[in-house]
């Protein structure tokens, strides 16, 4: 369960670290997209302790909420809206160290002040989905984010 996670590193490196081996024990022969979706959710937001995680997935023309971890969230979004819309369309990484500043921004939560979004890209090279993780303070993400969220969204069979 999520509350067992320990995580005892220091640094945001170290915690990725951990926890990485722990999401693979989570996942391990768990062939549900949705429940182990779930899980990364629940282990990055008690693991890393970010204000926000969650997954949206394609839907025809939109992306839909999908599995998440904190507040209320907004539930559909349009692809180009928006940081994760944005990362759909561009089929990219998208880190935003002030939200305030990214065009379009779709404020779902105004406590959110940092934010990045990672495109679920299957082997036919479309975006089936984005991660969205968000932060209460600004400037909360970086390459080691990215470095990290990548390899965690890898570990999803889709």
């Amino acid at each position: 369960m999520a509350e067992d996670l320990k995580l005892t590193a220091t640094t945001k490196e170290e915690k990725y670290i951990e926890l990485i081996p722990q999401i693979k024990a989570l996942l391990d022969g768990e062939t549900d997209f949705i429940a182990n979706m779930a899980n990364i959710c629940a282990a990055l937001k008690y693991g890393m302790d970010f204000f926000w995680v969650g997954f949206y997935l394609v839907k025809k023309d939109q992306l839909v909420l999908g599995p998440f971890q904190g507040p209320v969230a907004c539930t559909r979004i349009n692809s180009g809206k928006g940081v994760c819309g944005t990362s759909w369309l561009k089929k990219e990484t998208i880190i935003v160290d002030d939200v305030e500043t990214f065009p379009g921004h779709i404020a779902c939560s105004s406590l959110s002040k940092s934010e990045i979004v990672l495109p679920l890209i299957d082997t036919q090279n479309t975006v089936i989905g984005v991660l969205d993780v968000d932060s209460d303070t600004l400037k909360c993400f970086d390459n080691i984010d990215e470095l990290y969220l990548t390899k965690i969204i890898n570990l999803l069979k889709f």
